[in-house]
């Protein structure tokens, strides 16, 4: 007489994403953190634009983007 296996208990999230960070890692991958500003504060888009307006008045904004234009080649870009 065949017996039918037991279920296994499911696995939570955390076990899951163990079973991810350890397939990951023998692939030659290591876990990084990045933290960028939050676009959806206010407060951090205002610093943002007011960070932009003060260098658009640079006064040697016209030289930086002529140097820029020859320092970048968008051809390369592909």
């Amino acid at each position: 007489m065949a017996t039918t296996p037991k279920k296994t208990k499911p696995r939570t999230p955390q076990q899951r994403m163990a079973s991810r960070r350890e397939r990951l890692r023998k692939q030659g991958l290591r876990p990084v953190q990045h933290w960028v500003p939050d676009l959806r504060d206010p407060r951090i888009l205002a610093e943002i634009h007011r960070e932009g307006a003060m260098l658009s008045r640079h006064p040697e904004n016209a030289a930086i983007d002529d140097w820029l234009d020859v320092a970048r080649d968008p051809g390369d870009w592909s």
